[in-house]
């Protein structure tokens, strides 16, 4: 059974375009995975545009699939007033997600789109058949030949880990999730054995802890060392980087790589059009 996974953005907290970082791409998170004719989407940061529109442009027609997000800060988001086939009346969408502060997964995502800050509505606007699902703390879904599973991870406000099983083989994507946290040895139970294994690496840990700038810690991102140790500590097969610093240029992340597959060979950095077949 086909079982792959495609990079429609790896950037993280705010979109980077430009030539300094046309080859790991510059769109932030939206990862596409299919597990046959399952279509499972994971956020809708500003790469969902683009997938948007190879969906329809593949299809010639309405699209039907499963929507993940992960939290809701912007960055995940962005891309949703843009994503072309929920403008379309007969795609079928259902949106996944965690209920936050007492609204729900529709309230939220409906927030995103409002005046001052968005010239239209959600409700106004979409024209496809969307369903709404408020995922708990943790839980399984099966859709089709697709095992969907999650779990809390530590990150301001919450935010959700994901394992998708298909034919006996896993990927976990698990981006915005600080490490150091009581919660760290959940997650590796969480990701044990996946076939692949998309972790937060935004960060060196001179970064993290301020050696010459600003320290990150409390802000909800990891490091490449603490993505190797997670890697080893699941015991996954492959590890990708993932939430690329927005600061960080080809040249910059090809070191960061360099560095990590001294620890980990197999080691991948996540790439815009790049597809992993399992």
């Amino acid at each position: 059974m086909p079982f792959e996974v495609r990079f429609w953005g790896v950037r993280g907290s705010i979109p980077a375009p430009g030539p300094q970082t046309r080859r790991y791409g510059g769109n932030t998170p939206c990862v596409e995975i299919r597990c046959g004719e399952e279509l499972l989407i994971f956020d809708l940061g500003s790469g969902a545009r683009a997938l948007g529109d190879s969906l329809l442009a593949a299809a010639g027609g309405p699209v039907r699939g499963n929507i993940f997000i992960t939290h809701y800060h912007y960055d995940h988001l962005q891309g949703l007033p843009f994503f072309a086939p929920i403008f379309v009346p007969t795609s079928e969408l259902t949106m996944n997600g965690p209920a936050r502060n007492g609204r729900t997964t529709r309230e939220l995502l409906s927030g995103h789109m409002v005046q001052p800050y968005f010239p239209v509505t959600a409700e106004g606007t979409f024209r496809a058949k969307v369903t709404y699902r408020d995922l708990p703390a943790d839980g399984t879904l099966q859709l089709g030949p697709a095992k969907v599973q999650w779990l809390e991870l530590n990150h301001p406000g919450g935010s959700l880990g994901y394992r998708v099983e298909c034919g006996g083989r896993s990927v976990v994507y698990a981006t915005d999730v600080e490490h150091g946290s009581d919660m760290d040895s959940g997650m590796f139970e969480f990701a044990r054995g996946a076939d692949l294994f998309i972790y937060d690496s935004m960060y060196t840990e001179d970064e993290y802890h301020g050696r010459g700038g600003p320290a990150r810690t409390g802000w909800g991102h990891s490091t490449w060392q603490a993505a190797v140790a997670a890697a080893d500590a699941a015991q996954v097969k492959t590890l990708v980087l993932f939430h690329h610093d927005p600061n960080r240029d080809d040249a910059a992340m090809d070191k960061l790589l360099r560095q990590v597959r001294k620890h980990r060979p197999d080691a991948i950095a996540a790439k815009e059009a790049m597809v992993i077949k399992l």
